[in-house]
Parts: C-alpha cells; structure tokens; sequence
C-alpha cells in the first residue's frame, strides 16, 4: 500500500501545483484585463447620438468608438495613430463622417458604422472640421478657405462653411458667415450657434456681447433667411430640432452652468429640462425618437424630455496605447546652457532634465531624470558643483548637484553625483547663480524678491525686496553678482516703473541697502560688471528707433563707470593706452621679480593661502550718471553683449535683419564688423579670458572662436526618458499652480481653483495625447470667466501646405474648371499682364486637368513661391493659353483678403461722403499698424478730409491705446505762414478734426482698451456693436512640451474710479449691428452709420 500512498502523494501535490498554476493565469488574466478595460472611462467627448437612437459615437483617446444608447461594451471604429475626432451620423445611421489628422491638419474621413477603412473626403492642409449632413449624400464642414466675393466679413478668424459629397470631390462654398454645430431640420432648415469673436470657445460664466447666440436659417430660393431665436447675454449653443419641428433643444448658461433647454422657434418661454451642477453640459444631440444624449464631466447621458438623465454605462477594451517610458537619445533639443569656469564641460538642459556634455566630445551625463521640470542651470566657479531651479510637489525650489568624489574632477565622467535641496519652502523660487567665491546663491523668491542662501549656514537674507520688481514671464528678470560677492546689479522698478526700468545695485548682505543707478526715464536693463567690477554695461532703449505698442524698442550698449581712474583710462586712445600698458607690464616684472627672491627665501606660501581674496569693490556713485557712454554704434533688436576685459572690444548679438549675427565692434578702432552670421538669440557666456563665447543656438550649442571668426557646434547625446503620462501630469499641475501664482485677480474671480485641480486632473489617466490634453485643461482654464486663457496645440501639420492662386471663383459654375469671379489685387494674377479676368476659366494646373467636381486642392500642395503653369481658357475671346504664376500661402492669402477689405471700404467711404471723409483700419494694436494709420491719416489726401472715421473693428489687441488716442486727439493752435503762404499747423504730427472709432463685437484685449480710452478722454464717439471686456495683459507660456501655451491674464487695468476693464463691457455711442444677410450680400451697416455721423461733423 505505500506504493499506492507515495502515488497519492505525488498526484496530490501534482494537483496542487496545477490548480496554483490555473489560479496564477486567472489571476494573470484579471491583471491584463485590468490593463486592457476601463469601466466607465472618463473623458469621453464630441459624442453624437444615431437618428434611429441605437448607438452613440464618440471620441476617446484619439479615436472614434460606438457604445449601445444602453451602455456596455464599447466598440473601437478607428485605430489610427492620429487624432480622430468629431463624429457625425448620416441621417440614415449608417455612416459616420469625422475628422481626422491623419495628413496633419485636420480632414474629413467617412466609414461604416461598424468601423473599416475610412475614405478621405477633403484634401486642403488646413483644418476641416464635419458639422452635420445637408443631405443624404451631402457634409457641411467648417474650414478657412476662401470667402464669396461679395460678403464683407472680414478676412481672419473667421471660418466659412463647405459642401463636400460623402464620395469627396470638389468642397462647394456654403456660407461666408459662420455658423457653427449647424443642425438641419425638415425642408433643410437650419438651426445653428454664431460666432461673434475670437474668445476660446471653452470659456464658461461670461456675460457680454461676444457670447454665442442661437440662430435659425431658412431657406429662401437660392440664399437663406436668418432670424436670432435667443437673446440671453450669456453663452446660448448647439442648438438641435425636436421631433416636432417646431421647437429646439440647446446648452445654455442662463442659470449658472451649461444645462440643456428647450424652447419654440416662435419665441415662446425657455423650460430648463436638466440641472447639472458645477460643470457644463456638452455636446448636445439628438436622436428621432426624442433621446437626448450629452456629455458631462466626461461621461455620456442620454435622456426623454421630462425624464431625469440618465448616465450611460460604458466599457472601453483596448489595448494599452501608450508606453509607460520611451526611451530616447537626442541631439539636438538644448535650450540653455551654463559653461565651467575652466571650460571643459557645458552644462544645458533639454526637455526638462538637465545634462552636461564635454566641449571636445560627445560624451554627455544626465543630472537629472524627472518627468517636471528643471531649469536656471548655472556652475559652481569651482565647477564641482550645478544650482537650478526645479518644480517638484507643486513649488519651484532651489537644487544643488555636487561632485561626491574628491578624485572626480569632472560631472561629463563621474560616477557619484549627489542632489541637495537648498530651499524648502511652499514659496516659488528659481533663477539660482552662485556667487564668484561660491560660498552663497542668489536666487528669486516669489519671482522678484532677490534673496541670498549662504551654502554652509544655509541663512537666507533678502537682498532686495519683490516690491521693486514685478515679473511678466518666468525668466525675465535680471541680476548679476558683483566680482566680490559683495553686491548685486539688478532690475529695478521702484515705484510704478513698470514700462520704465531702471538699474539697481545691491548690497547682498541683507541690509537693505539698494542704489537706482540709472533714472533715466527709460527701459534700462540686464546690467553686467565689467573692468573687475569698476564699471557694468547695460542695454537702453534711450536712443533706439522707438516701437509703438508693446513690442519693445531698439536698444543699445552702454556704459557705467563707478571708479574715476578707471573713467579716464577709457577715455584714452589707442596711443595712450598702449603707452600705459606697456608701463603697467614693467611694474608687473618688477613686482614678480620680488615675489621670486621672497619665495628663494623660503617666504614661499601654501597653495590655499597664496590665494588672495578679492579686494572689497569700492564704488563713486555721485555723478556716476554723467560717466555713461554709448558704445554701439547703431541701435538695434539687441540679444545681449560681452565687453572683453580690458575693454577694449565688445561682441555683442543683434537683429538687423532676419535672424540674429554676431558682432564686434573695436572701441579703440572705433570699428564695427560682423563675426558670424545667424547664431541666434541666445545668452553670450563668455570664457574667462574672452578667447571663445558659448551659446545655445537652434536648439544646439555653439562654441565661437572669437580670434579666428569661426564657431563650432558641440554635439551631445542625452538619454532622454520620455514619461508622456506622467509629463502631462506635471503640466497640469504646472498649470494649475502657475494660475494660482499670476492670475491678475488674487482672488481668481471666485472660482474654487482646488476643486476645479481636483475635478480636472481625474481625467488625466485617460488622456493620451495633446489634443484631449488641451482641451481637457482649456475647460478648466474656462472656469475662470477670463479672457485671455486656454491652452493651444501646434501640432507638427502637413508637410505641404495647400497654396492659393489668388482667385475669387464663381461657385455657381458647375462645368470643368474654375471660372474666375475676381483678380485679386496685387495677388499672383494682377502682379503682371495674365489676360485672365472675370470669366476667365482655369482648366489646368500643371497640366492636370481641373475636372468637374474634382478637387484640385492637391494640385496646389507645396506651391507657394513656386512657378505654376495655369492653363486658361477665355470664353469670350475662345483663346486658351498658359499663364506661369506662383501661388501664395494661406497667410499671404489672408494678407491679400485684409487690404483688399480696407480698400473697399476706403472706397466706400469716399462715395458716400463725396470725399469729406477719410477712412483708415487698425489692424492690430501694434507698431506696423500704429505706423500705417499714422500715414494714413496724416497723408495729404487724409488732411484735406474734414472728419476721419477710424475702425478698429476686429483688433486682436496689443498695446497701442495711448499712442493712438494721442495722436487723434490734437488741438490746432497754430498755422505756419511764409508770406502769406499757409504750409503747416501744429500739432502737425496730430489730427485735429472730428473722428469717430467703429467697434464690434470682435475687437479683443487691447482692441478693447482702445476705444475704452478714446471714450474716456471725449475724444469722439464708438459706432457699431458693444465690446467685450477683455482688456487685460496675458503672458502666454510656452511649456515644457514646446507645442503646448496657455494663457495667464495677469495685470489688471484699473480706470480711476477703481473698476476692472475685464468682463466690464463697452457700450458704443451709436449701436448698430450688420446683420447675417447684409454680410452676405456685401452691405456694411456699421460703417455706413459711421459716415453718417460723420457727414454732421462736416462744415
């Protein structure tokens, strides 16, 4: 029987083992189910509901999937590598029409319902976005095209709306006016939402004249009747038909947050059917049956009317899409950089990390390995140790990386390498440089105070308190120790010298003692020590060509003396200084000669006592204004500067031209010449004897041969760890905490900003890409109720973009080829003899033949600048012949659109005021605009006007209002007259006669701040449509990710009664508004108001 027991045994243990092995596969099944499923996963977006009610679309991570109306298991439809997005239901349910980036901008793709391989509907590199089915076989799509000849909407920001057959082909104008989330009804009448400006279409809670409103589009033979069906002054969108025709289903923000509504076409009240809280309603459609299905808070509902919503239950099983970590090695990608005082190694970071790499190899060591961000890198000046700044848990701290091993002399080799973090507060601070003796760091705190950490005792002083500084952009503020470690040259506003900055010194032991050097009135900035800290150079604005708006100004290199000897020893020219240094090498021998005999002596010191400290600096600071000299030559868009030390030379990088070179100019030679072309913009890091300047440049790092005017670029190859999940978590919380930090409002308009954190980085795990990743931090940006804030993606983009030949087209032809409606102006048809005009028909391009109905977009790809052979034929004449052009890009098209805009108003104008009344456009709020208008209107047809009509209409802002107002506000007071001759009057740099502003709804920051001003100051009155209250100054930051910004309004503008201009709404004078039809049909309303009033001002 023990035979028969070891049997039992060994199957029992047999079985044992067999049923581990079965519960460690099930386990493992559950571990890569878990992997692979996701209940009811979140941020779910752009869903759409079938017509026949059965399934809802929508758009998850990238692409396009379909869940029952019941909920359950998700199917996937798409697996492309692009974004797909926005899809729409075929009325009969069985196709599915969405865009997708697959080509780089985004187009427009149909498939099955049940998913298979798409087929590309539109070709053109530009954005085309599906809106709803016109028809069975038709798509209405969004895109920025070409706009009717005859509509006056205004050629930028404004998309129009396009035909396109489910078999593709040629897209077909629709509309020039814009209409958005179009929903089409019984005998094709449309309900749709307008779009007033250019506010990010993620904002919530804003009241104004720019917030979306529902219209409805009937159609009235071969054009449309538009009638507003809503008209509360909050957002009203995304308008769909009810089942009876008659009224309308719609998102409206009217009771606090964006809930669905309904109400008749014939105006009678609004019933509020759903009562969400905190968060928006998206997303609205619905199916025949009545069911209403939406987004919120990233998951779907669908609902009856009179029922209660109810959550759609959703199971996503994919494969995951994403890896974890991507390793990398780049070369290329540096965006800062910090030389070792003895040249050998440069520091730079990368995405991020921080590497050091050797100047002779490309042997490079990475610092750091964080998914955040480090930045403000700078070497110890024994070169064992590297302070930055980098943002972990939330703060910006200070961190040091120091050599562990005595024997390692060098980080690019080293093997131990140890981090400490020198700060520990909940207070930002960054920007750290050591101090010449590096035995202390000065760093900012709270990004303007000037604070002091000594390494050993890790005390901390304030140098300079944050109230004289106020910072825009991390990174824009300056200062520079002195040679002793003593002192401190910094940036300096004092009080209410913003626009105006002076330079400061400051004593950096904490006693608060802090001298302005400069007062001049002026943008003086960026101060360096030079001469061994007798004197420092600066850059102004004081004599430079000076920019109107807020794009700066040209500067120069100047130079302050602090030590009278000094002073006189730059005065001396070249004979006298070759004189007195031939004198003071004489007294060096002698000085060495007798430090020789001592060391014979045995007087001879210790190495670490032979070394002198650095005598304390001395400074004659009375007067010290009135020893500045210029020392460039010409002013210009200066980058930065180094004076060698002996002052004799200063290399200095400088824009003339595109793109920035390098230069010299000899101070005893008194000449100028360039030392290399196109090196960029960059910081000039010296070495310590000015042989070489480091710079990054492009991306990578450049070594200059100052002797030899030669450069080199220093190669590396950093490991880079590429963690997207965990990168885009630390730029939402970089996000969220730089609001906190900026926001012009302290209080962020009430928002609960750490409940809005909260809610928003939840959907973070199911984000996969920047698309989602913007809009996902869009939204809770939105919840601010601010202008002048979401995140923008720039993805990479086709790599051929469509160009245009300059045409308006007839878009009722419908034969092969284009017929030609109009030439435009000073486009590649009428900047020569064509022969082709009204009329004319384009049969081919290159010698591919323009078919009916063909899209000739790809015909175009690639073009613009390049010799284009069009073959015309002309009806009239029967000639046909060839025409060689080069076509324009889609921004010289726009270019061509917006003078072709003003010339015909300018035209207008002219003929209905018989010539009484000149007529310019602001374009922007900038200096090129501010330097056209001033022509313009002080032009000798322009003074001969009586009254100017100034329209600023549009204006996307910029900072222009002062100098704009000044010049329409003159007073004549006097006339110049030789011999009874009349030749001028003053102010002659001033119009004095009436004016008038014209505004709409789309006029943004500054362009709100304009005309504001001009009302405030009765300098005239405002005609047309109220403005928005926008008027506050963004910074827009470029993020780690360099094709991710975000928007931080943070300086308020106050008027003197204490009110804020943001969501303070400007009334016009007159108010006038051009309606749908008269855009359509080419009628300016607005302005011809505007002439009217105007035409009373006349004598």
């Amino acid at each position: 029987m023990q035979p028969y027991g070891c049997l039992y045994r060994l199957m029992n243990v047999k079985y044992k083992i067999n049923n581990m092995k079965g519960k460690l596969l099930f386990l493992a099944f559950l571990i890569s189910l878990s992997a692979t499923a996701q209940e009811n996963p979140l941020w779910m977006r752009h869903n759409a509901i079938s017509p026949d009610g059965s399934v809802i679309a929508f758009s998850y991570k990238g692409d396009i999937y379909t869940v029952p109306v019941s909920g359950g298991k998700a199917t996937q439809l798409t697996t492309n590598a692009a974004q797909d997005s926005y899809p729409v239901w075929s009325p009969d349910s069985k196709q599915i029409v969405f865009a997708s980036s697959r080509e780089g901008g985004y187009d427009l793709y149909i498939m099955n319902r049940e998913g298979g391989t798409p087929k590309r509907l539109t070709t053109h590199s530009g954005s085309e976005i599906p809106m709803a089915f016109l028809d069975a076989n038709t798509v209405l799509f969004q895109a920025n095209l070409m706009p009717d000849a005859q509509s006056v909407i205004f050629p930028q920001r404004f998309q129009q709306v396009y035909t396109v057959s489910t078999e593709g082909g040629r897209p077909h104008l629709f509309s020039s006016v814009t209409l958005e989330d179009v929903n089409v009804g019984k005998n094709g009448v449309l309900l749709y939402h307008d779009r007033k400006g250019m506010e990010d279409q993620w904002r919530k809670h804003h009241e104004s004249s720019v917030t979306r409103d529902v219209w409805m589009a009937t159609p009235k033979g071969k054009t449309y009747e538009y009638k507003q069906l809503t008209t509360y002054y909050g957002e009203d969108r995304n308008p769909v038909w009810a089942p009876d025709g008659q009224s309308f289903y719609y998102l409206s923000e009217q009771k606090g947050t964006f809930n669905v509504f309904k109400r008749g076409i014939n105006g009678n009240a609004d019933e509020q059917l759903t009562s969400m809280k905190d968060h928006p309603v998206r997303f609205l459609s619905v199916a025949n049956n009545g069911t209403l299905c939406f987004g919120y808070n990233g998951e779907l509902y669908t609902m009856k009317e009179g029922a209660q919503p109810q959550k759609v239950n959703v199971t996503v099983v994919t494969d995951k899409s994403e890896q974890d970590l991507i390793r990398q090695v780049q070369q290329s990608g540096a965006t800062e950089i910090s030389v070792s005082s003895n040249g050998k190694e440069v520091a730079f970071v990368m995405h991020g990390d921080i590497y050091v790499t050797s100047t002779e190899y490309n042997t490079t060591k990475r610092i750091t390995d964080t998914p955040e961000q480090e930045r403000d890198i700078h070497f110890a000046p024994d070169g064992r140790g590297i302070v930055y700044a980098a943002e972990r848990n939330g703060y910006w701290q200070i961190y040091q990386s120091k050599l562990a091993k005595e024997d390692e002399k060098l980080f690019t080799y080293a093997t131990d390498i140890k981090e400490e973090k020198l700060t520990n507060t909940k207070i930002t601070s960054f920007q750290p440089y050591y101090s010449p003796d590096g035995k202390k760091v000065a760093f900012l705190e709270n990004r303007t105070t000037l604070r002091v950490i000594d390494l050993a005792t890790k005390k901390v002083v304030t140098a300079m308190d944050g109230k004289y500084e106020y910072s825009y952009s991390d990174g824009d503020q300056w200062f520079q120790w002195s040679p002793d470690s003593r002192w401190l040259l910094t940036n300096y506003i004092g009080y209410g010298g913003w626009n105006n900055k002076d330079v400061a010194l400051v004593n950096a032991s904490g006693n608060g003692e802090i001298h302005n050097l400069t007062q001049s009135g002026y943008n003086d900035t960026n101060a360096k020590w030079v001469l061994g800290g007798k004197a420092m150079i600066f850059g102004s604005d004081r004599a430079g060509y000076r920019s109107h708006g807020s794009w700066g100004a040209e500067d120069d290199i100047y130079i302050m003396f602090f030590d009278l000897d000094a002073y006189e020893q730059f005065q001396q020219n070249k004979e006298e200084t070759a004189l007195r240094e031939e004198a003071e090498k004489e007294k060096d021998k002698d000085k060495e000669s007798k430090d020789g005999k001592d060391n014979a002596a045995g007087k001879k010191d210790s190495d670490q006592s032979s070394k002198k400290d650095v005598e304390p600096l001395k400074f004659d600071l009375e007067n010290c204004k009135d020893r500045v000299v210029r020392l460039t030559v010409n002013s210009s868009h200066l980058a930065d500067a180094v004076l060698t030390p002996k002052g004799d030379k200063l290399y200095y990088t400088a824009s003339f031209e595109a793109g920035a070179d390098l230069w010299v100019h000899d101070l005893k030679e008194g000449s100028t010449s360039i030392v290399l072309k196109n090196v960029g913009r960059a910081q000039l890091l010296p070495d310590k004897d000015c042989k070489k300047l480091y710079l990054a440049a492009q991306g990578g790092i450049k070594e200059v041969d100052l002797d030899k005017k030669s450069s080199k670029n220093i190669g590396f190859e950093a490991n880079f760890n590429y963690r997207p999940a965990d990168e885009r978590a630390y730029l939402f919380d970089h996000i969220w905490q730089q609001v906190l930090d900026k926001f012009y409002n302290v209080n962020l308009h009430g928002t609960d900003w750490a409940k809005m954190r909260d809610n928003y980085r939840r959907f973070l795990p199911y984000i996969n890409n920047n698309y989602d990743f913007a809009e996902m931090t869009s939204e809770m940006l939105g919840e601010l109720n601010a202008s002048h804030t979401g995140t923008r993606y720039s993805p990479a983009g086709p790599q051929l973009a469509t160009a245009s030949l300059g045409l308006f087209y007839d878009w009722s032809y419908t034969g092969d080829g284009l017929k030609v409606k109009e030439v435009i102006a000073k486009g590649p048809f009428a900047v020569k003899n064509t022969e082709v005009g009204e009329g004319s028909i384009i049969e081919k391009i290159d010698g591919q033949p323009i078919l009916k109905n063909t899209d000739y977009f790809p015909m175009l790809d690639g073009k613009a600048g390049k010799n284009v052979r069009v073959s015309v034929y002309n009806p009239t004449s029967g000639k046909r012949f060839d025409v060689t052009i080069k076509p324009v890009s889609a921004s010289q098209l726009t270019d061509l659109l917006y003078k072709r805009w003003v010339d015909r108003n300018k035209k207008l104008v002219e003929k209905l005021s018989g010539g009484k009344v000149g007529y310019v456009h602001v374009r922007a709020m900038d200096s090129p605009s501010f330097r056209q208008v001033y022509a313009d209107i002080l032009s000798d047809e322009n003074r001969q006007k009586q009254a100017m009509i100034v329209d600023e209409r549009n204006n996307g802002g910029g900072w222009l209002h002062d100098d704009l107002c000044t010049l329409l506000s003159g007073k004549e007071y006097q006339h110049f007259v030789p011999r009874n001759q009349y030749i001028g009057y003053d102010p002659y740099n001033k119009w004095t006669k009436p004016s008038c502003v014209l505004v709409c709804e789309n006029d943004y920051s500054n362009g709100h701040g304009f005309p504001w001003v001009y009302k405030t100051l009765g300098i005239g009155k405002l005609i047309g449509s109220p403005v928005a209250g926008t008027m506050t100054a963004v910074w827009w930051e470029t993020l780690m990710d360099r094709t991710l910004v975000f928007g931080i309004p943070q300086v308020g503008c106050v008027d003197m009664n204490g009110v804020y201009q943001e969501n303070t709404e400007l009334k016009p004078d007159i108010t006038v508004y051009n309606t749908p039809e008269d855009v359509m049909n080419g009628y300016d309303r607005q302005l011809e108001t505007a002439v009217k009033e105007m035409m009373k001002e006349v004598k």
